[in-house]
């Protein structure tokens, strides 16, 4: 059972990711002046009685870091969602924040399947995901991989992935019974 403080914690959060869902859906970008207040005082919050300690808080943020980083490293994200991710972790420690990741993911990817199917241009779509596909496994250099997806930038359909982020982390908060 979780008390009225941990509820407001998850509140909070969801709070923010809302906030970062409507930035990131009007501007493709996830400013500063949110991922990094969001983090470090999800940071100094773990310091208080009933936080998560500054152990569980610093493991959180590192794994929000180490799980989108490598998309960030070769051009699949932007900075702001890996920081936005870190900053969920500090607040709700590793476990969670890999269980929120996993719930982002599957929201992502139907998301983009579902742009990729209405976008009217399916098979180009597959054809890009072939080719970035092959690129990752023939490459293997992140710098080099991240000057082709510039390239590629201008010319594709993006997700603001604070969105699914959003939808995933709420939805995972909301079904095991943690904002209520």
């Amino acid at each position: 059972m979780h008390n009225v403080s941990q509820h407001a914690v998850y509140w909070f959060v969801s709070a923010v990711l809302i906030v970062a869902a409507i930035i990131d859906g009007r501007q493709l970008r996830v400013p500063n002046w949110l991922t990094y207040p969001f983090a470090l005082s999800g940071l100094v919050a773990s310091l208080f009685p009933g936080g998560l300690g500054i152990w569980s808080s610093l493991g959180g943020l590192a794994l929000g870091l180490a799980l989108l980083l490598p998309l960030y490293a070769v051009g699949g994200m932007g900075a702001g969602d890996v920081k936005l991710l870190a900053g969920v972790g500090a607040w709700i420690g590793s476990t969670l924040v890999g269980y929120a990741f996993i719930a982002t993911a599957l929201v992502g990817a139907i998301m983009a399947i579902e742009r990729m199917i209405t976008s009217g241009r399916l098979a180009l779509h597959l054809q890009r995901m072939g080719q970035i596909t092959r690129e990752w496994i023939t490459i293997r250099n992140p710098s080099t991989l991240a000057a082709l997806a510039a390239e590629r930038k201008p010319s594709m359909t993006l997700l603001p992935y604070a969105i699914p982020m959003a939808i995933g982390t709420i939805g995972f908060f909301a079904s095991f019974g943690l904002l209520f």
